[in-house]
């Protein structure tokens, strides 16, 4: 996707760090099901106005970078996430309900914040390594971003 959004009255570039834990921080990513979850992804920037610069999958949690219009707020991007990934999700891997009571698959809260330019670099990488234990030191003395 190019920088900016182009519509017929205006022109943005609004990239959101979306990050959802999962229920319980249970560990339920696996190499296996790591690819569903982006496939999911996928379909989802067919159905909403917003594309998914990078996903960055850890075993208990996800960092999402996501880029919008203005007319979505930062919230209905995250329910629309959130719903639609577990729903599918689930359809996909039920083996991964056993793993979480009540059946619910992201935790009730999520954080997400804007990404500017300037950080736009920083933000990717991290978000690209999520997972990989060679960037553990990401996790544990990472300056803040913002």
């Amino acid at each position: 996707m190019s920088p900016h959004i182009k519509k017929s009255h205006s022109v943005s570039e609004l990239v959101y760090h979306l990050v959802c834990p999962v229920k319980y921080r249970r560990k339920v990513f696996t190499e296996n099901n790591q690819q569903t979850l982006k496939e999911i992804c996928l379909e989802l920037q067919k159905r909403y106005e917003i594309c998914f610069l990078e996903i960055g999958i850890d075993i208990d949690h996800v960092h999402f970078l996501i880029q919008s219009i203005p007319n979505i707020s930062p919230s209905d991007i995250a329910n629309a996430v959130k719903g639609n990934t577990s729903r599918e999700f689930f359809k996909q891997h039920p083996e991964v309900k056993t793993f979480l009571w009540e059946g619910n698959f992201w935790t009730a809260g999520y954080y997400i914040n804007t990404v500017g330019n300037a950080n736009m670099s920083i933000v990717k990488n991290y978000v690209k390594n999520q997972g990989y234990p060679q960037y553990e030191q990401l996790h544990t003395a990472q300056p803040k971003l913002f």
